[in-house]
């Protein structure tokens, strides 16, 4: 983050001013607007983007077009105005698949003479270089725990040892103690990478967490126009030289061989006690890669807000228009619709654009509607967005994002994602007030939510964000959704069968579209840019000086 970007958002920080109402109150126009939310309107949405025809609105595929010139038609038809590049509506992202070829070559060197060549593809696999066709690399390991500095929270693997020029090798996870959103983002690979980087580290050696090692057909990355990649997802710079998965059983043997208790110094990355210690062996890697290049699109609109100081800030809403295309078929359908995921998420902001385009007294900020591409490949689009915004990038104050609601049942509380990390909790409170919902914790802190969608992208940008999920309220007081969610996403998500023919509650549609507009209608029309509380660990880790 470039340095006037951060003291624009430390001023924010500091600015004392009135703070969001408890009890939300809307003029009678706005009141009557949220009722025109049709869930008939949602459903038309859902369907037309889910259907078959759009074979999964895989990025770079006539179907994903069809998305894109589908929402272009509702802005159009809503009146809102472009906000892409060129007076359009469109925001071309350049998209980068990468591959490691079956040539790939790595050993362990465990003294002279001593060099144990491992499987490619059953021992280790490599992940591809995005920028240097073929590397080699050699050098010495040194184990650091679970890769995690975060001096802030008293925890750091990197203290007292040197990897400069070094290979780390890491076992994923987080102290208990960390709560989910910051064990998420601790865990997080762009994270890792990150901090390995910043400490000097030439390559990471991960173990697996699923015990196995499975060949990567291809891995996906954003490029900026001058061609050189975004720090995102497996690739951070091109200095990294070598990011590598081991299977348990060779990770374990790694760790063993340089006489490291793995029992022993598990249990202690758990109770938050750092364990790193160099290692007696090197590696040496040799690998090629080819690569696949193609451009996608981000679909944004703008509302215009009517201050005349405060329009030139935003307050911008996401939702990822695409899904994973054709893929392994199940029960004989191979199309992988993705209706809940995420078409019904940009249903809602079809939408909440339409209030807006509505609304007969605009909010004092503008407010963007992005539908972003590329969030099933990692985060692409919205990492593009993000990095290089259609607007300035200081004058992003929030961003309020929606993937796969799950309206699969009456939405009676919800879960704010990342709120409790800023002042974005407030209008959250009040909008859900204002509709009768609860506010709940996480109620699967495991699934790492907070990490895995578009609002990330934001965050690590230093903007506040948020998103809101299902709470686990029930008609029937059991109050146990998250068992039917459970259950449903066993069977739908990810699969062909999230399809339009599904289970749906668009009724639920219909609360959650309301409650997202009057959150981001609370930003809006508040004088006071949101703020990061300054006990989070985001405030600390990505804004607050060193």
């Amino acid at each position: 983050m470039n340095k006037p970007l951060i003291l624009i958002l430390l001023l924010g920080v500091l600015r004392i001013g009135t703070p969001y109402a408890q009890n939300l109150k809307i003029n009678k126009n706005t009141a009557s607007l949220l009722q025109t939310v049709k869930p008939e309107n949602l459903q038309a949405h859902v369907t037309f983007l889910a259907d078959d025809r759009l074979k999964g609105r895989l990025p770079g595929t006539p179907g994903y077009q069809m998305a894109v010139d589908y929402a272009v038609e509702q802005f159009k038809a809503a009146g809102v105005e472009p906000a892409g590049e060129n007076n359009s509506y469109l925001q071309p992202v350049r998209l980068r698949k990468a591959f490691t070829n079956k040539d790939a070559t790595l050993a362990v060197i465990n003294g002279p003479g001593k060099e144990e060549a491992l499987r490619n593809g059953k021992d280790f696999i490599i992940y591809p270089h995005f920028e240097n066709p073929a590397i080699h690399v050699q050098a010495a390991l040194v184990f650091v725990g679970s890769g995690i500095s975060a001096p802030d929270l008293n925890y750091d693997d990197y203290a007292g040892v040197d990897v400069t020029n070094k290979i780390v090798v890491i076992r994923r996870g987080a102290p208990q103690n960390f709560l989910s959103s910051v064990a998420a983002s601790s865990m997080n690979l762009t994270t890792i990478l990150k901090t390995a980087l910043d400490h000097g580290a030439v390559g990471v050696i991960i173990g697996s967490a699923s015990g196995q090692v499975h060949e990567l057909k291809g891995v996906n990355d954003v490029r900026f126009p001058d061609g050189k990649m975004a720090p995102s997802g497996s690739y951070i710079s091109d200095k990294m030289q070598l990011l590598s998965l081991f299977n348990r059983t060779r990770f374990n043997q790694l760790l063993q061989q340089a006489n490291l208790d793995t029992t022993r110094v598990f249990a202690s990355l758990k109770a938050g006690k750092p364990a790193s210690t160099p290692m007696p062996q090197a590696v040496k890697a040799a690998y090629t890669n080819t690569y696949q290049d193609i451009i996608s699109y981000n679909v944004i609109g703008k509302i215009t807000g009517s201050d005349a100081a405060l329009k030139s800030e935003y307050v911008v809403h996401t939702a990822h228009l695409d899904h994973l295309g054709i893929s392994t078929p199940v029960k004989g359908d191979s199309i992988y619709n993705g209706a809940h995921d995420n078409a019904s998420g940009v249903a809602c902001l079809l939408e909440i654009s339409k209030l807006y385009a509505q609304l007969k007294d605009k909010p004092k900020r503008s407010v963007l509607i992005a539908l972003v591409t590329g969030e099933e490949m990692g985060l692409l689009g919205s990492t593009y967005l993000a990095m290089r915004p259609v607007v300035p990038a200081a004058s992003i104050v929030a961003n309020i994002n929606t993937d796969m609601p799950t309206l699969i049942a009456p939405l009676l509380s919800v879960v704010a994602l990342g709120a409790e990390h800023s002042s974005l909790s407030k209008p959250v409170q009040a909008a859900a007030t204002y509709l009768h919902l609860g506010v709940e914790g996480d109620p699967e802190p495991e699934q790492n939510r907070f990490v895995r969608s578009d609002q990330y992208s934001f965050v690590k940008q230093g903007i506040p964000a948020l998103h809101i999920k299902y709470g686990n309220k029930t008609p029937d007081g059991a109050n146990n959704l998250n068992k039917k969610v459970q259950q449903w996403r066993e069977t739908y998500y990810h699969q062909p069968q999230d399809d339009s023919n599904g289970l749906f509650d668009f009724n639920a549609g219909k609360v959650y579209t309301q409650l997202n507009f009057l959150i981001s209608y609370q930003v809006a029309q508040n004088a006071l840019r949101p703020t990061w509380n300054p006990d989070s660990y985001f405030f600390k880790a990505l804004i607050s000086p060193k």
